[in-house]
């Protein structure tokens, strides 16, 4: 009588070990990548607010009639250092709250090119609101010139 033995094709111990061994080292390599990518992410998030910031209060100031001092809809008075606060949804705000993420501090550098010249503005973006200038994770900064006269 003749035996039918047949071996079904299996991994040994050792090369399971050394797979595993692998996908750890592998697994290990991505979870340590997850915070910078968080980070970055985080970073990217604030500077998109901060530039869709910018171009709102741009575009409230170049919409601003020449006759008004200040603009329609923050309020800016040109000629004057203008702070605004602004939440983590781009709600402004005239004084720093305990929501308030970003902070937009508006500056006019004199032009001396006479009373018909172009009025500049210096507007610039920190975040987060309550943090000294040397001490902000991140900023975003414009220049405009506006025709007032």
């Amino acid at each position: 009588m003749k035996r039918n033995s047949f071996v079904l094709p299996s991994f040994s111990l050792v090369e399971v070990t050394v797979a595993m061994g692998v996908a750890v080292f592998c697994l290990v390599a991505v979870f340590g990548l997850l915070p910078v990518g968080l980070k970055a992410n985080q970073n990217s998030i604030s500077q998109t607010a901060a530039s869709s910031i910018l171009s709102a209060v741009i575009a409230d100031m170049r919409a601003t009639p020449k006759n008004a001092s200040s603009s329609i809809q923050f309020g800016v008075i040109f000629g004057t250092e203008t702070r605004l606060y602004f939440d983590n949804e781009s709600r402004p705000s005239s004084s720093l709250g305990p929501n308030s993420r970003y902070q937009l501090t508006i500056t006019f550098p004199s032009n001396g090119s006479g009373t018909t010249a172009a009025t500049f503005a210096d507007l610039k973006v920190t975040w987060p609101a309550a943090a000294a200038p040397e001490n902000t994770l991140g900023s975003s900064e414009a220049f405009a010139a506006f025709d007032r006269h």
